[in-house]
C-alpha cells in the first residue's frame, strides 16, 4: 500500500474566497489530489479551512499550504498560518501561470487553479515564507505610498504644462493644481518624517543604511526601499536570486540556427526594486569610476545605453546584498585591486606554462 510522503493545500485567493484542492505525494512518486472546498477570506473561513485540512490529511506529516500572492487577498490568511505555526508557501503568478501552461490545461477555473497550485507545490521545493519584520512591513507601506503620491504630483505638473501652453490657460485650473501639488509635497513630507523617525528609532537598521549608503548613488531612501521590499534580504539565498525577484534577470530564446532572439531583462519581478535602481545607477556611472568604466564598455559593445545603465543597476543591487550579508563597507578600490591580482595571477600562470614548455624542448 502506498504511503504519503507529503501533503499540500493548493489555495486559489480571490477576494471574498478561498478556493483548496488537498494533493499528497506516495512514496511511489504518484499526485493524488482528494478533497476540495471554498471557504470565506476571512478569520471564521481560516479557522474552518485549518480544521477541514486536518480532518483530511495525515497528522504525522506537515500540511504545506500554498498560494498565489494576489494583491493583498493573501496577506490575512498567510499571516493567520504564521500566527498558528503552519508552513506556507507564497508563489509569484507568473510561475503558477507558466506551470498551468504545461498542463495543458482547457478548461481555466478556480477549481483547475486551486489544483494546479497543489499540484505544482507536490512537485516543487518551495521555500517557506515568514512574515515580514514590523519595521520592514511599515516602511514598504510608507515608501509606496510615497511612490503613488510622486507619480499623481508627476501628472499633475503635466496637466499643469499643457493648461499653461494653450492660448488662454484657466487661472483658476492652474491654481487649484497648484495647490493640489502644494499638498502633495506636504504629504510627502511627512512621509519622509515618519521613515526618518523608524530609522532612528531601530539602531541595526540604521548602522545596515549607513553601511549600503556608501555605495555612490544609493541613497538612504533607496536603501530603505530595498530593505523594505526584500524583508531585509529575509529569503534570498544569492544574488542571482535576488535578480530574479527583482525582474533584472535576462532572458533570452536561442534554438538552432534559425531562432535567436535578443537577450533582455524579464522584468517578471518587483518592479519597486527596479524603479529603485535607477536613479542610482545613473548617479553611479557619472560620478564612480569603476562604474562608469563598465558603463562605457558595455555601450561600447552594444551601443544601447539603456542596455548598459540596466546592467548597472544589477551591479548596484547585488552589490547592496553582498554589504549587507558582510556588514562592510563600499571600498571603491576593491575592483581595482582585484583585477591587478588576477592579471599578476595570470602572468604567473603563462610564465610557469613557458618555463615548462622550454624544459620540454
Amino acid at each position: 500500500m502506498s504511503k504519503a510522503v507529503k501533503q499540500v493545500a493548493g489555495i486559489d485567493v480571490a477576494q471574498k474566497e478561498l478556493v483548496v484542492t488537498l494533493g499528497r505525494l506516495l512514496d511511489d512518486f504518484t499526485i493524488e489530489l482528494f478533497a476540495y472546498r471554498i471557504f470565506r477570506n476571512n478569520d471564521l473561513g481560516f479557522k474552518s479551512l485549518v480544521e477541514w485540512t486536518n480532518s483530511l490529511t495525515d497528522n504525522q506529516i506537515p500540511v504545506r499550504y500554498v498560494m498565489e500572492a494576489t494583491g493583498v487577498y493573501h496577506q490575512k490568511f498567510a499571516y493567520y498560518l504564521s500566527d498558528n505555526n503552519h508552513e506556507a508557501s507564497i508563489v509569484l503568478p507568473n510561475k503558477i501561470s507558466n506551470y498551468m501552461r504545461t498542463l495543458e490545461l482547457k478548461t481555466i477555473t478556480d477549481k483547475s487553479c486551486s489544483q494546479a497550485i497543489a499540484q505544482f507545490g507536490l512537485e516543487r521545493k518551495l521555500d517557506i515564507w515568514s512574515r515580514p519584520k514590523a519595521v520592514y512591513r511599515e516602511l514598504q507601506q510608507l515608501t509606496r505610498e510615497r511612490d503613488q503620491i510622486v507619480q499623481e504630483r508627476s501628472i499633475i505638473k503635466n496637466q499643469m504644462h499643457a493648461e499653461n501652453a494653450e492660448a488662454e490657460p484657466n487661472q483658476k485650473s492652474m491654481q487649484r493644481m497648484q495647490a493640489r501639488i502644494g499638498f502633495l509635497n506636504s504629504q510627502e513630507k511627512e512621509i519622509k518624517e515618519d521613515i526618518a523617525g523608524l530609522i532612528a528609532a531601530d539602531l541595526n537598521l540604521k548602522q545596515t543604511i549607513d553601511k549600503i549608503t556608501s555605495i555612490p548613488g544609493v541613497g538612504e531612501l533607496t536603501a530603505v526601499i530595498v530593505l523594505a521590499e526584500t524583508n531585509g534580504f529575509e529569503l534570498i539565498r544569492n544574488k542571482s536570486q535576488l535578480t530574479s525577484y527583482a525582474g533584472l534577470d535576462v532572458k533570452e530564446k536561442q534554438s538552432g540556427t534559425s531562432i535567436k532572439g535578443k537577450p533582455r531583462i524579464s522584468k517578471k519581478g518587483n518592479r519597486n526594486l527596479r524603479k529603485a535602481m535607477h536613479l542610482p545607477a545613473l548617479t553611479a556611472v557619472k560620478w564612480d569610476d569603476n562604474f562608469k568604466d563598465i558603463y562605457a564598455r558595455l555601450a561600447s559593445k552594444h551601443g544601447i545605453k539603456m542596455k548598459a545603465l540596466v546592467s548597472i543597476q544589477r551591479k548596484i543591487l547585488e552589490l547592496i546584498y553582498v554589504l549587507f550579508k558582510n556588514q562592510t563597507l563600499y571600498d571603491k578600490n576593491y575592483i581595482t585591486k582585484n583585477s591587478v591580482k588576477t592579471q599578476m595571477a595570470l602572468h604567473a600562470i603563462e610564465t610557469s606554462s613557458k618555463t615548462v614548455l622550454k624544459k620540454q624542448n
